[in-house]
């Protein structure tokens, strides 16, 4: 579902009147405190609602096997290449409607390797350009939106444009994620980006709803004349507690109106414990008469489905250093998703995986992570694929990545 960035320093200089007399004198206690809260409820500029996002980001990735064609780690996203990568940069501009500004805005743009795995067909990618992408821009517009705040009862937020996902635990900026290679979830369970146009409503301060119209998965040019519905129902059940249950549906195939691609995805995150973090992402989606397998002929039933679950913990032993685990299974039953095994789409894929990851903050917005990743799969060889006749050779993957970003806001 991706270099510049700017500096940028804003100074706001203000002198109140003075006052003449034979002498001074100290303002009276009450004066100042009244002068202190009327600071305090200042209402917030344009630019100061405005948030500023920019990073830069390279990682090294040792696979601890022997790779397979032209050296790459199979079923990775952003470490699919073994060795050194220039990951991204990545600059955003972005404003949520207020009450003093209902108008917002949301610009995110990038460069690097991993812009390439992001681009939406029809901004720098073409309908038959394939994975890895390495024909493409390697920079992206990965976000361009529009948003306003319609007063009607506590308000409703309406966004148009270009925009992420809401489905996934894991997001694509990697300094945001609690792991730096991504879950089998994020890379094939869901969408990364869409076209379209969202609204948002909160009833209550524990419960947003939002649904809207959206041209598909990572696409910008539809292949048929029926848009996609997307929507999330937002809860809070318990303090330190955030819920999320997220959904899709629509078709995807070319041409075709009335075959749809379906996905529920569940998220939650609870931090009720000083330090720690714990996270949950379950992900279940189907597609009927799905055409790659339908051209297979590997199966009379033609309909796919896959399904899989992540659990994520964390702990912040100091103000720098955090370790993550992440462990994960992911079934693609009639390999449409992933496509990994000898006999490609038709194969049964069972994957899981765990990742230990050790962060440092080592300089003010530098910060390093070592992560070690294990990959299997119950069923088949998915990994170290060979030449000829790309098959693969090996059920298991590990690989040992050091990568470093850099924030500059």
């Amino acid at each position: 579902m991706r270099r510049p960035w700017v500096w940028v320093m804003v100074a706001v200089l203000s002198m109140g009147p003075a006052t003449t007399g034979l002498a001074q004198t100290a303002a009276p206690a009450g004066d100042k405190k009244a002068e202190e809260t009327k600071e305090a409820e200042k209402p917030k500029t344009l630019w100061e609602e405005s948030t500023l996002f920019a990073y830069i980001e390279n990682s090294y990735v040792w696979n601890l096997g022997r790779t397979g064609r032209r050296d790459v780690n199979e079923l990775r996203l952003y470490d699919f290449d073994a060795g050194y990568t220039f990951n991204v940069a990545e600059f955003s501009l972005k404003k949520d409607p207020s009450d003093r500004y209902p108008f917002g805005y949301g610009l995110v743009v990038t460069a690097g390797i991993d812009s390439q795995k992001n681009h939406a067909v029809g901004i720098f990618r073409d309908g038959d350009d394939a994975f890895p992408f390495r024909n493409t821009e390697k920079f992206d517009l990965q976000e361009a939106y529009g948003s306003y705040k319609v007063p009607i009862g506590r308000g409703l937020t309406v966004k148009a444009g270009k925009f992420v996902t809401l489905l996934g635990y894991e997001v694509i900026e990697s300094p945001n994620n609690l792991n730096f290679s991504r879950s089998f979830l994020f890379s094939f369970a869901i969408p990364l980006t869409h076209v379209g146009a969202l609204a948002s409503y909160a009833p209550t301060d524990w419960l947003t709803l939002t649904a809207g119209p959206v041209v598909g998965w990572d696409v910008a040019d539809d292949n048929n004349s029926r848009m996609s519905v997307m929507g999330q129902v937002a809860l809070i059940p318990l303090k330190d507690l955030t819920t999320g249950l997220n959904w899709i549906t629509g078709p995807e195939q070319n041409t075709n109106d009335s075959n749809s691609r379906t996905v529920l995805d569940l998220v939650a995150t609870y931090t009720g414990v000083k330090n720690l973090t714990l996270g949950l992402n379950v992900d279940y989606g189907w597609e009927e008469d799905e055409a790659a397998l339908a051209a297979s002929g590997t199966r009379s039933d033609h309909d796919a489905s896959w399904w899989g679950y992540a659990g994520y913990v964390a702990y912040d032993w100091t103000e720098k250093l955090r370790t993550a685990v992440r462990g994960e299974y992911f079934s693609d039953s009639t390999g449409v998703r992933t496509a990994a095994t000898a006999a490609g789409v038709g194969g049964r894929v069972s994957l899981w995986e765990v990742t230990a990851t050790l962060q440092y903050k080592i300089w003010r917005g530098l910060v390093g992570r070592l992560e070690y990743r294990h990959d299997e799969d119950f069923d088949s060889k998915v990994f170290k694929v060979r030449a000829p006749g790309l098959v693969p050779t090996s059920k298991s993957q590990d690989t040992i990545t050091l990568a470093f970003h850099y924030l500059f806001f």
